[in-house]
C-alpha cells in the first residue's frame, strides 16, 4: 500500500516589488498554526498576500494540501482560493449587526451544510460571541471587533486561514483578552493557520511551526522548538531567548501547589493550580533561567535539576556563551538553551558532549488551551 504523503502548504515566491526583492521558499504542515515571524519590513505580509493571490509574482509556486493555486501555468485569483483572511483592522460592515457581519461571507448552502463545515454555533461558542450578535460594530470594543472578524473568516469555510498581525492594533490588555480565544480555535479546529506577527510572545504562545524571515528571505523553517534552539538563527542569540516545549501533566501535590510535568528527557515541578493527569501544556524556559553544574546540586531552593548533555556552544558577545543542551542522561530529549559567562564556561571546563546538570530557575506554564469558558475581562 502506498503511503499517504503528508499534508503540506508549499510556497516559492520570488520577484521584485519596487525596490524590495522577495525570495521566500517554504513547506510547512497543512495543520496547526504556523507562525510567520521577522522584523518589520522583512516581507511577512507580502508572503501572506502571495498566498492569498492578492500579489502575483510570475514564476512562483503556491500549493495547499495538494491543490495548486499557482505555478507556471496556473494562477487562481483571490476569490477562487478557499481562504479566510484576518487583517490588522477588523473592517466590519457598519450598517450590519454582528450576526449579519458573521454570515456575510458564508457560502449559501441550499441543501444544508456540507460535511466538515465549521458550524455557526461552534464559532459563536469558541469566540464567545453569543451576547454580541444583535450589536452594531460601533458598540464593540477593539477586541470584540477582531473576534467578529475572525468568526466571519471562519464561516467562509476556508481551507486555509491567513492572519496578518491580527493583534497589532490592540493594546496589551486587549491582546491578553483575545489570545485565549485564538488558543481555543487552535485546540478545537483542524484548520491550518498562517499567523503573521513581529511579536515573539504571540508566536511562542500560539505557533507549532515557524517560518523565520529576514530581508525578504526565509532563513529558517521548522517546528518552533527546533528553530528556537538553533544557535545559527537569531531567536537563539536574542537576549530574551527561550525554548517552548510540550509537556504532560503527571501528578499534583496539593500541599505545596506543585504540578509534576513530564517532557521528553525529564520531569519538572511547576507551581500551578490542579490539572488532570495526561493533560498537555506548553511551557517556556528562558535561556537566562538555566544554569549549569558539573555535580548534582545539593541544598538548593531551585526545584528543578535536570540531567543534560552539552550539544554545542557558541560565543554571544565577548564574555558570554550560548549553550545548547539536550535533556536526559543520553542526550536524546528535548533541547534547551543556557546562557553562561565565558568565565563560568572556562572554570567549569565545560565542553561539547559533556554530561552535566541544568538547574532551571523558572518555568512559564502557558494558559490552558481547551478551556471552554469565556475568559474574564
Amino acid at each position: 500500500m502506498r503511503a499517504t504523503a503528508p499534508r503540506s502548504i508549499r510556497g516559492e515566491f520570488r520577484g521584485r516589488l519596487g525596490g524590495f526583492a522577495l525570495d521566500a521558499s517554504f513547506s510547512v504542515p497543512a495543520a496547526g498554526i504556523t507562525g510567520l515571524f521577522g522584523p518589520s519590513g522583512c516581507g511577512k505580509s507580502t508572503v501572506l498576500r502571495c498566498l492569498a493571490g492578492l500579489q502575483h509574482l510570475p514564476g512562483s509556486l503556491c500549493e495547499v494540501d495538494g491543490d495548486v493555486w499557482q505555478d507556471a501555468t496556473t494562477f487562481l485569483k483571490p476569490h477562487q482560493r478557499p481562504i479566510g483572511y484576518v487583517f490588522q483592522e477588523a473592517s466590519l460592515f457598519q450598517h450590519l449587526d454582528v450576526n449579519a457581519n458573521l454570515l456575510y461571507g458564508a457560502p449559501k448552502r441550499g441543501a444544508g451544510p456540507l460535511p466538515g463545515d465549521i458550524a455557526f454555533d461552534e464559532v459563536i461558542e469558541l469566540l464567545g460571541l453569543a451576547r454580541l450578535l444583535p450589536r452594531a460594530p460601533r458598540n464593540l470594543s477593539g477586541g470584540e471587533r477582531q473576534r467578529v472578524a475572525i468568526g466571519r473568516a471562519l464561516l467562509s469555510q476556508p481551507k486555509l486561514l491567513l492572519m496578518d498581525e491580527p493583534l497589532s492594533a490592540l493594546d496589551r490588555l486587549t491582546k491578553d483578552e483575545i489570545l485565549p480565544f485564538l488558543e481555543r480555535l487552535h485546540a478545537r479546529l483542524a484548520l491550518p493557520v498562517i499567523y503573521v506577527s513581529h511579536d515573539i510572545a504571540e508566536i511562542e504562545r500560539l505557533a507549532d511551526h515557524l517560518i523565520l524571515m529576514r530581508s525578504g528571505r526565509v532563513i529558517g523553517v521548522g517546528p518552533l522548538t527546533e528553530l528556537q534552539s538553533n544557535p545559527a538563527l537569531p531567536l537563539a542569540t536574542a537576549r530574551d531567548a527561550a525554548v517552548n516545549v510540550e509537556a504532560i501533566a503527571e501528578a499534583y501535590d496539593p500541599t505545596y501547589g506543585l504540578l509534576t510535568l513530564r517532557l521528553d528527557g525529564g520531569r519538572l515541578l511547576v507551581p500551578s493550580s490542579p490539572m488532570t493527569a495526561g493533560e498537555r501544556r506548553r511551557i517556556r524556559i528562558a535561556a537566562g533561567d538555566v544554569s549549569l553544574s558539573r555535580a548534582a546540586p545539593r541544598d538548593t531552593s531551585i526545584l528543578n535539576t535536570l540531567s543534560v548533555r552539552i550539544v554545542s556552544n557558541s560565543p554571544v558577545g565577548p564574555n558570554e556563551v550560548l549553550v545548547v543542551l539536550a535533556l536526559g542522561p543520553d542526550g536524546s530529549g528535548v533541547r534547551l538553551l543556557a546562557r553562561v559567562t565565558r568565565r563560568s564556561w572556562d572554570q567549569l571546563q565545560l565542553a561539547e558532549g559533556l554530561d552535566v546538570f541544568a538547574q532551571v530557575k523558572g518555568v512559564a506554564l502557558a494558559p490552558e488551551r481547551n478551556n471552554n469558558s469565556e475568559p474574564s475581562k
